[in-house]
């Protein structure tokens, strides 16, 4: 290991930034540092280990090789256990400072978020908790690639390297105008809905998911609208257009344009889908992950 003497901790934080920004440029921008401090740390890096760690291209900015891939998960164990080894020796083992990285199912986010985030606040002042949405398919990307340490999600698309903490199961329910006439009996079946214009949930996998509970029983819901947006899907159930899916339940029954939504419950057994706390399976979890993990289990089980 005498080769690897001439690696500092500064290089190792400028290659992270590098590969978290693509871009030497942006790098060097936010570390309020000349681009050829930042050059030269990447190039000295290259040479101590004897490998090519990103990618030059044009059009796409900097791109990890294999090496730089591995490298970026290494650095990123090194700088965090450093950093908590040095809080403990310090005395200050119930002080979380420094940043975390955090990505949220972006459907989750206004349900659970603002809760743990004043726990955290209020609790551990010293954390820095930078938070990232992400659509199903990109939670897991995110993780995969460095860019975030842990993640609140559902479990939809995650990959075989990817952890799970299981914090709830959330049944599907209908979300139905309040004129509707089966908006006041206690549950509905698919089958009483299924001829009626549904407004789709358009998410990646979440579509997929939400279309199967028709399509697994040999059903073919009647799609006429689609929306990205929680909240627009709920406000066009509203305006009576047609009926929903959805799983998260607002405090209030009373949209952003001020109709109101209710959810009646499935008699059909349709498979929950399960909020999780996800991480990386090769990467050791930090004390500030696991004190927003556990920030989560208490938020989610208080919801739910």
């Amino acid at each position: 290991m005498d080769q690897l003497r001439g690696i500092s901790l500064t290089q190792l934080r400028y290659f992270i930034r590098v590969a978290e920004r693509e871009s030497m440029t942006r790098a060097a921008e936010d570390l309020y540092v000349a681009q050829s401090a930042v050059s030269s740390a990447v190039a000295h890096l290259e040479k101590e280990l004897g490998v090519q760690l990103f990618i030059r291209r044009h059009a796409k900015g900097l791109i990890l090789t294999a090496a730089g891939k591995e490298l970026l998960l290494r650095a990123r164990q090194t700088l965090t256990a450093l950093a908590e080894s040095l809080e403990m020796i310090a005395g200050d083992a119930q002080s979380f400072l420094g940043p975390l990285q955090v990505v949220c199912f972006s459907p989750l986010a206004p349900f659970y978020l603002p809760s743990i985030l004043a726990g955290l606040k209020r609790e551990h002042p010293g954390l820095e908790v930078h938070v990232t949405e992400a659509v199903a398919g990109e939670v897991g990307e995110y993780l995969e690639s460095g860019r975030a340490e842990v993640a609140l999600t559902y479990d939809l698309a995650l990959g075989d390297t990817i952890d799970r903490d299981v914090l709830a199961e959330i049944p599907p329910y209908a979300a139905l105008p309040a004129s509707h006439p089966l908006a006041d009996t206690r549950s509905v079946r698919l089958s009483d809905l299924v001829d009626e214009p549904m407004i789709l949930v358009d998410l990646p996998h979440s579509r997929d998911y939400f279309l199967g509970a028709f399509t697994e029983r040999g059903m073919q819901p009647n799609v006429q609208y689609r929306s990205s947006s929680y909240e627009t899907v709920r406000a066009m159930v509203a305006q009576e257009h047609g009926f929903s899916l959805l799983h998260q339940r607002p405090a209030t029954d009373t949209t952003y344009a001020g109709g109101r939504v209710v959810a009646v419950p499935l008699a059909d057994e349709v498979r929950p889908l399960r909020v999780v706390v996800a991480t990386l399976q090769s990467m050791r979890m930090s004390r500030r992950a696991n004190v927003f993990a556990e920030r989560c289990r208490t938020v989610v089980a208080a919801g739910v």
